[in-house]
Parts: structure tokens; C-alpha cells; sequence
């Protein structure tokens, strides 16, 4: 495999300049090896208000764009007590003698206007310091003032999949469950955010407990698990318009861990039936549902592969909690777990390669990751409790929930990377679990 890791070690030893022939013509690929990782250095300074209406959302933009890229852990900003010489205009040559002089291997420049009609226009350009060269052309993103962040993302996931060579995920959101008041009466309502936790809208109040949102391929639906009815029931909201609909009208019945298949045309999703459980899928043009299992065992947590083919989920058909994965049709199911302990709520990575999972062993909760024949795991987290990883919509990144010990143990989200590094909590307000990664927005 390789990974990002080290971007110091794979560029400090040739700087940007070796590469920055394949800058001109495409993104810019590094393989990365195993190694001691230091952030790679970057000068951004303040993007230039090109009138005064654009002076306050340029310091903010200015900011998102900085935030995202130090908030991977592979980029380390240069502070601008440092700079020697300012970046007065857009247009201005660049005094690359001045900024490699501080140690800056990339540089950002940018401008903002704003227009009389409410519209912003944001512009930059990505240079590599130690070859004196821009790395790909320069780029501009116009929007409504208050597109002004998704702007900021946008710019900052361009200037990611340059230097890195790696898909971007800044410019999406995240739906979740919101939790409120003590541990045994916890008030939850479903919420979606940016990725970096502003932008918070709430979907739901907390009338009923909500569970497991999950998005759709496109981003405009959310699937969700209700108790509006005193029992669990799926539904599926339009984000457009904030209005649900129950998924299926299935009598006598509980229906729960709903997710779509990467077309989203179907739901596959687990329904509980005469003591039994097992797995289900429905296509959402007729609500023609097929059984995909048939086992005296609990079948739960289905997702599909990134193209459609397959379905992991858990089972404890063995005795106790462990991984399988079928056919999308259904049939004979394969186990890939078999390291000690319980496994649970896989998701398969958008990359097709990789498995995400929680882990219960020895007293403790892991997130885990391990190759979709259930090779190579590797647990990326340790806690009280670890539960229900998403990846961000490039397969970098993986958000889950952790909640504290004892009566005051709170619900947080976390983010960690798939080598383990970066371990953060995701900052937001108040409690949180359930997270569900979205696609990049349009």
C-alpha cells in the first residue's frame, strides 16, 4: 500500500522542484513510504481584497483554506510574522527567493471580490517555492456571500489534490445524530453539518429517538431509522425540503440499518420478523423487496461495495458478532474476520479496498480497518467506547463516534486517519454519534 505519510521525508529530499515538470500538466503525485511524518510547510498569506465589500470574507476564506489543509496533519502553515515580503496584489510577481528564505515549499495566493449583487468571486494560485513555477493554473469559484466557506473548501480541496495526488473531501457534509440532556434520557434529533463542524442544520426535533442516518450517492436524501411509532422504522428525507416519508409500510415489523446501493436506486437494510433477523432489499421505484438471507441469526449493518456487487455486513451466525460478505443478490455469505473478539458496522471504502469496522476485545472499543478478503487489519483507535466509522468521500479519513466512561460520558465525534495518525475530535457543539460521511458536493 502506500499512503501519504511523510510528506517532509518524500519532499524535502527533492524538494517540489523535481516534480514540478508534472505539475504543469497534472496534479501532482507523490508515493509515499513508511517514515517519520512532518508536515509539509506552506505559506498562505491573507487572500487580497480587491474592493472594500470583500475585505471580511477574504480574512475568512483565508482562514477555512488554512484550516483544512493543517487540519490533515500532512501540512504545517508558516506564520505570517515570518513573511519578509508581503503579497500586495493577485497579480504580482512572486519573490520566490523571499519565501524559500522561510522554508515555504508551496505558497497560496489569493483575491476576493464582491460584486453589488450579493455574489463573491474568489480566485488563487497554488506556487512550488523551490522551483519557481506554479503548480497547475490558477482557478476561481463565484458564489452568493453565503457560499462563502464552500468557496474556501473548493480552494483548499484543489490545492490537496495537487501536492498530494489524492481525491479531495473538504466540500462535503456530514449527517449525525445530535444528542442532548443526561446519559439515561438522551434527547436526539438528526443534524447535518460541513465536515469540519460548522454550518450545523437540524432535520429533526427530539420528539422520537432517531438513529443512523446515511446518505444517498447524491447527497440530496438521507435514510434514518425512527421510533416515531413506539417501534424502529425506516425513513428517507429529501434534504431540499426537509420532509420524510416512511420507507416501507411493513406491519408487525422493525426495520433499521438502512444504507443505499451506490446507484442510489435501492436500499438494502435489515427488518426483524417473527424473532428473526435478517437482511432485506428494496427497490425505491416500485418498493419491490427482495430477502437476501435466511439464517436463525441476526444479519445487521449491511453496505454495499463501491461498485454494487457486494454487501458486507455482521452476523453472529458464528456465535458472536463477525464480518461476512455476499453476492448483492444475496446467497452464500464469506467470513473475513477472524482476529480475536467481536466485529461490527462494517463500511466498505469508496476506494473499493479497504473495510472499516468496530471492534470490542478485551474490554475495550477499536476502530479497524483490514483489506475486503479480511486481510491485513489494523486498528486505528482504542477507547472506552469506539463505534460506527464513515470515510470521507476520498477513503483518507475516517469519522466515527467515542463516548466517555461512566454517567457523564459524553457522545463526540472523531476523525483519525487510515495510517492511524491525526487522531482529533471533530469541533462542535454539544453531543454527537452516528456520523455518515456524504459524497463531495455538486
Amino acid at each position: 500500500m502506500t499512503f501519504i505519510r511523510s510528506l517532509c521525508v518524500a519532499l524535502a529530499l527533492t524538494g517540489l522542484a523535481g516534480m514540478a515538470a508534472e505539475a504543469q500538466t497534472g496534479p501532482l503525485r507523490i508515493t509515499i513510504t513508511d517514515g517519520v511524518i512532518e508536515p509539509l510547510p506552506f505559506a498562505a498569506p491573507q487572500f487580497i481584497a480587491e474592493n472594500p465589500g470583500a475585505a471580511e470574507v477574504a480574512a475568512q476564506i483565508s482562514q477555512v483554506v488554512a484550516a483544512d489543509l493543517t487540519g490533515t496533519g500532512l501540512f504545517r502553515e508558516i506564520p505570517a510574522s515570518a513573511f519578509i515580503s508581503p503579497v500586495t496584489s493577485f497579480e504580482a510577481p512572486v519573490a520566490y527567493a523571499d519565501w524559500k528564505a522561510i522554508n515555504a515549499q508551496a505558497l497560496i495566493t489569493g483575491a476576493v471580490s464582491a460584486g453589488t449583487d450579493g455574489r463573491i468571486n474568489v480566485k488563487f494560485r497554488l506556487y512550488d517555492v523551490f522551483s519557481g513555477a506554479p503548480l497547475g493554473d490558477g482557478l476561481q469559484f463565484g458564489g452568493g456571500q453565503g457560499d462563502w466557506r464552500r468557496m474556501a473548501h473548493k480552494v483548499a480541496d484543489q490545492i490537496y489534490a495537487r501536492i498530494t495526488g489524492e481525491s479531495p473531501y473538504f466540500d462535503s457534509r456530514v449527517a449525525y445524530v445530535a444528542e442532548s440532556g443526561p446519559k439515561d434520557q438522551r434527547l436526539k434529533r438528526l443534524a447535518i453539518m460541513d465536515y469540519d463542524g460548522a454550518n450545523v442544520q437540524y432535520l429533526t426535533d427530539s420528539s422520537t429517538i432517531v438513529l443512523a442516518p446515511r446518505f444517498s450517492p447524491s447527497g440530496d436524501r438521507v435514510l434514518y431509522t425512527s421510533f416515531e411509532t413506539g417501534f424502529p422504522r425506516i425513513k428517507l428525507m429529501d434534504l431540499a425540503s426537509v420532509s420524510s416519508r416512511a420507507l416501507a409500510e411493513l406491519q408487525g415489523n422493525m426495520t433499521f440499518a438502512p444504507r443505499f446501493s451506490p446507484d442510489g436506486g435501492t436500499v438494502v437494510f435489515s427488518l426483524s420478523q417473527d424473532g428473526n433477523t435478517d437482511l432485506y432489499a428494496m427497490k425505491l421505484s416500485s418498493g419491490a423487496t427482495t430477502r437476501l438471507t435466511n439464517a436463525p441469526s441476526i444479519e445487521t449493518a449491511p453496505s454495499f461495495s463501491p461498485d454494487g456487487s457486494k454487501i458486507v455486513f455482521e452476523s453472529d451466525r458464528s456465535g458472536n458478532q463477525q464480518l461476512y460478505v455476499m453476492s448483492a443478490g444475496g446467497g452464500e455469505a464469506t467470513r473475513i474476520s477472524f482476529g480475536e473478539g467481536r466485529y461490527g458496522t462494517p463500511v466498505w471504502s469508496p476506494r473499493g479496498d479497504m473495510v472499516a469496522f468496530t471492534k470490542q476485545n478485551a474490554g475495550r472499543f477499536h476502530i479497524g480497518v483490514m483489506r475486503t478478503d479480511g486481510s491485513e487489519e489494523r486498528l486505528l483507535t482504542a477507547s472506552f467506547l469506539d463505534e460506527g466509522p464513515t470515510w470521507s468521500p476520498n477513503g483518507r479519513v475516517i469519522m466515527f463516534t467515542r463516548e466517555g466512561a461512566g454517567a457523564a460520558g459524553v457522545a463526540q465525534l472523531y476523525s483519525v486517519d487510515i495510517s492511524g495518525r491525526n487522531l482529533k475530535a471533530v469541533p462542535m457543539q454539544g453531543g454527537a454519534s452516528d456520523p455518515d460521511w456524504s459524497p463531495l458536493l455538486p
